[in-house]
């Protein structure tokens, strides 16, 4: 199995870890460095996929927003969210962008259940969804099958700045936060928060990614 290195950031503003994820993917795919997940956050933004660009959505004027090039449409990032950014290289068998992405939402399932929260898929629209509204976005986008950008999970966002966003088949309200609907402790009593939801994803990345994750290293690029 795969050793995979993981980094963890404090705060970061999302051109800053863009520049660092393309450097990164360049260097996993000249084997100079092992498979590699960032957890980070950023301060308020919303990033704009191809969809949303060529389904004309219209963000409101109180959000920053940056186009980027990951696939999907439109996702919000706040304090409050956890997004991990895995820059890993995919081996031939699992060289599929749908089954990547399945990938991706088993495991996101599998910490959720770690945590003590049920979550499933939804066919409106991939990522993670509990208590049927959207919780977990995910949107990749690959060079040489080494993906670059990943999923974030709403943990605790700010109040009514997710649920007021819509677009790319989703009315505002369908995405919200673990805290909004309820989800705040784990089974042991434990508040989830991003430490705790960083230790789900962990534990469960042997058995749902292959890979054996290594000791998180403090990381400022």
């Amino acid at each position: 199995m795969r050793p995979l290195r993981v980094l963890r950031t404090g705060p970061l503003e999302h051109s800053v870890i863009d520049s660092m994820m393309r450097e990164l993917q360049k260097a996993r795919i000249s084997d100079e460095i092992p498979d590699t997940l960032i957890f980070t956050e950023h301060p308020e933004i919303v990033t704009i996929g191809p969809k949303a660009r060529r389904d004309n959505v219209v963000i409101p004027e109180d959000y920053s927003k940056l186009d980027v090039d990951r696939g999907g449409g439109i996702t919000y990032h706040g304090p409050g969210q956890l997004i991990a950014y895995p820059i890993i290289r995919w081996t031939d068998s699992e060289q599929s962008v749908p089954g990547v992405i399945r990938c991706l939402e088993d495991w996101v399932i599998s910490a959720l259940m770690d945590c003590g929260i049920e979550s499933m898929r939804d066919e409106r629209m991939q990522g993670v969804w509990v208590d049927g509204k959207k919780v977990c976005s995910i949107g990749l986008s690959f060079l040489k099958w080494v993906s670059r950008h990943g999923l974030s999970i709403n943990i605790d966002t700010i109040p009514s700045r997710v649920e007021t966003l819509d677009g790319c088949g989703l009315e505002s309200g369908m995405t919200t936060s673990l805290h909004a609907l309820g989800h705040t402790h784990d089974l042991e009593g434990r508040v989830i928060e991003r430490k705790r939801m960083e230790e789900a994803l962990i534990f469960t990345a042997s058995k749902m990614i292959n890979r054996t994750p290594l000791h998180p290293l403090e990381w400022k690029p």
